[in-house]
């Protein structure tokens, strides 16, 4: 016999699961299993003409050193509920270190970047070798490497940082360790001990084993520039070289296997011709773009949302996205790809 919602033996019923800790699965299907993606976050702008006096604000008034550890300031998503990601899965901030300042080393099993929009003068010591950080570099600091950062500079730094704290952190498997009060290597060589090993295009050292994040520390801009260019002149030249016309892009990938240089993150740069527009795209994950140089929009789900150099921009998962370049437009992304292609959870696709 047929009940109604608003039988009294259907709601003890209920009120019985509730006592006991059960939900029944009939009543959560539509939250459980969606049709599609339904993302908390949001598109969203972050304007770097707005965050850069906000940090030389906190750089004024906010120490670095033990304790606050990091002068970092989260991009927190407003469909975030008040956390600071800018995700579910990725958290990025912007990190300001002032002149001859000093982070003292720590170290995290949560997976971190450093990219330069700025600057030049700091150096970020990671397993005791130092490395140079300058405009357009990408700086790795693999899940548990030791890193320090000190400021030899008379003048101010901010980059941008990303980790995958959300995703340590809701499967519970953070650590974190401090490391000594005093910065352990000062010196500031051109070229880090990494870089000297691994940054030789094509080449790799036969002595070194396989890691799961890349061994080469500095992914410098001078090589990301040149290789994005040159596919921009091969596709003048009539060859294929480009994801698609007016659009160049390189991953940032790990020399041991050939994988992303991060295992939880995927890094990329991108360079989108003046007047260009890219195919609207739709993946499962999230992402978080940074305007390296240029001016331009991205359209987020039906949102238009203007960008000129350093703006940030959350793209959430399965929301189409289209990228119109006023300027040549250069792009800096990373996405949690990674994790959902370990899962078998990976989807896109592509709508010209």
């Amino acid at each position: 016999m047929a009940v109604t919602e608003t039988d009294p033996a259907l709601t003890r019923l209920y009120a019985d699961f509730e006592a006991a800790g059960l939900l029944p699965l009939w009543t959560q299907t539509a939250d459980l299993m969606p049709t599609s993606p339904r993302p908390k976050a949001r598109s969203h702008v972050w304007r770097w003409k707005e965050l850069y006096p906000l940090a030389e604000r906190a750089g004024e008034l906010v120490p670095v050193g033990r304790g606050g550890e990091r002068r970092a300031i989260a991009l927190a998503n407003p469909g975030m509920g008040g956390r600071p990601y800018a995700t579910p899965t990725l958290w990025a901030a912007i990190q300001y270190l002032g002149p001859k300042e000093e982070a003292p080393a720590h170290r995290h099993t949560q997976g971190a970047f450093r990219f330069i929009v700025e600057g030049e003068g700091v150096w970020t010591v990671v397993d005791g070798d130092p490395v140079a950080m300058r405009r357009g570099d990408l700086l790795l600091t693999p899940s548990w490497a030791w890193h320090e950062h000190h400021n030899t500079a008379d003048r101010p730094m901010a980059w941008l940082d990303g980790l995958d704290i959300p995703t340590v952190a809701q499967l519970d498997a953070g650590f974190f360790e401090f490391g000594p009060d005093d910065i352990t290597d000062y010196a500031t060589p051109d070229q880090s001990r990494a870089e000297r090993l691994w940054a030789h295009p094509g080449l790799r050292p036969i002595a070194a084993a396989n890691r799961p994040n890349s061994p080469l520390s500095a992914y410098r801009w001078a090589h990301t520039d040149a290789a994005l260019a040159a596919q921009l002149e091969l596709e003048d030249e009539g060859h294929e070289a480009t994801i698609e016309a007016g659009h160049a892009g390189v991953r940032f990938t790990n020399p041991t296997n050939g994988r992303d240089a991060l295992v939880t993150m995927r890094t990329e740069m991108h360079r989108v011709r003046r007047g260009s527009r890219t195919a609207e795209r739709r993946t499962v994950g999230s992402a978080v773009w940074q305007v390296f140089l240029g001016e331009g929009a991205f359209v987020v789900d039906g949102e238009r949302l203007e960008v000129a150099t350093g703006d940030l921009v959350a793209v959430p998962s399965w929301c189409p996205v289209t990228i119109e370049a006023a300027t040549e437009l250069d792009l800096f992304v990373f996405n949690d790809t990674p994790i959902y292609e370990a899962l078998n959870l990976a989807r896109s696709s592509v709508r010209r």
